[in-house]
């Protein structure tokens, strides 16, 4: 037996606790792995809430990452005691995820442990980081150097926010954080921010085009505020938009694109290629400052976690969630 966070479903009710859980109960895998650590996000926390229909079949684990040590393996890849990690890939989702003691998974869907990341850091990374690792990626790819001028950060005081900040203050960029949470404003001066923008100036309708401001942006919210964003971008600048924290929509128009050659630029950390998940786990070894993550992250019980998801949602909660299960470094 396993304790694990149940979500199920009776008569069109969803009904979530902790379980215990027979071992046989795990789902198919070549790897079956003991959590270390898991996480709460902003996806764990709607399905764990029911406010999006974000788990596809029932009675599921959720948790859409984990660090943890291989227990059993028949993939060629690993082997008993190997440290791994795991982001998305519907963990969580479709497959059994991260929010219980144990794991089974499918070894491709797994990434070996960078040096010299910690199980227990990998978690304060989590996926939350290593999109914005990839954010921070995509943006190098369209040509967004320092000395073009500063990078917009959206929900800067949230966990892709945050590790964006920090990963780009430490890389030369100049960050402008934007936070609906102005107490929040020391917090992301300590990782890096060189300015600090109240997100009401992006929440209302703007211009078609506004003045440019930003090299460009990693932006979490979507809607309205991804729609202002484009339009204060500076000629051929990149936004990587990863997240619809405002909103699923864009209302915005082509301008930016068509007159200032604005590239919008999607960042998907769910079914990412295996060689971008190890190049942006090796940068993220290599670019952020580990001792950053002491601000950003903090611990949440297992047994504290389904409370904190309504928490989380409505937006009080600050930077990372780290969910100790069980034995790690």
């Amino acid at each position: 037996m396993f304790k694990a966070i149940l979500i199920d479903k009776q008569n069109d009710a969803q009904q979530v606790r902790l379980a215990e859980v027979n071992e046989a109960e795990l789902p198919e895998g070549d790897v079956t792995v003991r959590v270390a650590y898991s996480t709460l996000n902003y996806k764990d926390a709607l399905a764990i809430t029911g406010k999006s229909p974000i788990v596809r079949s029932y009675p599921m684990v959720p948790g859409i990452d984990f660090s943890g040590t291989v227990e059993q393996s028949s993939h060629p890849d690993y082997k008993p005691g190997d440290a791994v990690v795991l982001n998305g890939w519907g963990v969580g989702e479709k497959h059994w995820g991260g929010l219980a003691e144990l794991a089974s998974v499918k070894g491709d869907w797994l990434v070996p442990l960078q040096a010299p990341i910690t199980l227990r850091q990998a978690m304060g990374i989590g996926t939350a980081g290593y999109t914005a690792m990839l954010c921070v990626m995509a943006l190098e790819r369209h040509g967004v150097t320092p000395d073009q001028g500063d990078i917009l950060v959206t929900g800067a005081a949230g966990g892709v926010g945050s590790v964006a900040v920090a990963i780009l203050a430490k890389l030369g960029y100049s960050v402008a954080a934007v936070t609906g949470r102005p107490q929040e404003a020391e917090y992301l001066r300590a990782l890096g921010a060189s300015q600090v923008l109240e997100r009401a100036e992006f929440a209302e309708k703007g211009k078609p085009l506004a003045k440019e401001r930003w090299a460009g942006a990693v932006d979490v919210a979507g809607g309205q505020v991804l729609a202002n964003v484009l339009a204060g971008i500076k000629y051929r600048g990149t936004v990587a938009a990863c997240g619809l924290a405002a909103g699923m929509g864009l209302p915005a128009t082509v301008a930016p694109f068509i007159l200032r050659g604005v590239t919008l630029a999607g960042v998907d950390s769910v079914m990412c290629p295996k060689s971008d998940r190890l190049e942006a786990w090796r940068r993220l070894a290599a670019d952020l400052d580990l001792g950053k993550l002491g601000d950003v992250v903090h611990d949440l019980a297992l047994d504290a976690v389904i409370p904190a998801a309504g928490r989380l949602i409505d937006g009080q909660v600050r930077g990372r969630v780290v969910v100790p299960i069980g034995a790690g470094a």
